[in-house]
């Protein structure tokens, strides 16, 4: 039987490890799933609707469809906030892990989220963890929201700071909560991008795939 190969990519908000994900599923010819927009597609169907994201979004996520996730309103702090409070449901997360695990399993694939190493696919022959500093990170979601380089200093400082805050926020949410808590699994290689661009960050974690693939495949073998 031919086992297909699931690289997980974790890690918390702005880290980098979605422009990894993609580049590494182009480069490996895997597809890529970011389990992060499932989350936030339902956070953002709650906030539609009126209604708070610490309700109960469990109908709301066996209710999503492909055109959910292409919404062009998913990457802002308010659906942040939300994404976070339903991907802390446990009836939100049953309903999207199967999912997941289908769209894996299925030809192999590139996920990225928070949990995938740990819950999703605890068994992935590669698991990456992918990490930097808050404030690398909320400069670089500054940017992706379409924060204004031409501002003042002291202005863009201050939005910077914001979205820190932001961002220290969610990732206390996200790893104090019960249920799939934001953390590396105990096998995962962690990479932090603080000092490292997109395509150096591709470069180790093609190495990493690589010597991982190979050490499952010899005791494979073995076994």
């Amino acid at each position: 039987m031919t086992v297909r190969l699931v690289v997980a990519v974790d890690g918390p908000a702005a880290a980098g490890k979605g422009t990894l994900a993609r580049a590494l599923a182009e480069a490996l010819g895997l597809p890529y799933l970011d389990t992060g927009l499932l989350y936030r597609a339902v956070g953002r169907r709650m906030l539609d609707a009126g209604l708070a994201a610490s309700e109960d979004a469990g109908p709301i996520a066996q209710a999503l469809v492909p055109a959910d996730l292409e919404r062009t309103d998913l990457r802002t702090p308010e659906v942040d906030r939300a994404a976070s409070l339903v991907a802390s449901q446990p009836a939100v997360r049953s309903a999207l892990l199967d999912f997941q695990r289908g769209f894996g399993a299925r030809h192999g694939a590139v996920l990225d989220g928070r949990d995938i190493g740990t819950v999703i696919f605890p068994d992935a022959p590669v698991k990456l963890f992918i990490t930097a500093s808050t404030r690398a990170r909320a400069e670089r979601r500054w940017r992706q929201i379409g924060g204004d380089v031409a501002l003042s200093e002291n202005v863009r400082i201050a939005a910077i700071e914001a979205v820190e805050a932001e961002l220290q926020a969610r990732d206390e949410a996200d790893s104090a909560r019960e249920v799939a808590p934001l953390r590396p699994a105990t096998d995962a290689v962690e990479i932090d991008t603080d000092q490292l661009d997109a395509q150096a960050v591709l470069q180790e974690a093609l190495r990493i795939v690589h010597e991982r693939t190979a050490e499952h495949a010899r005791t494979a073998a073995i076994s």
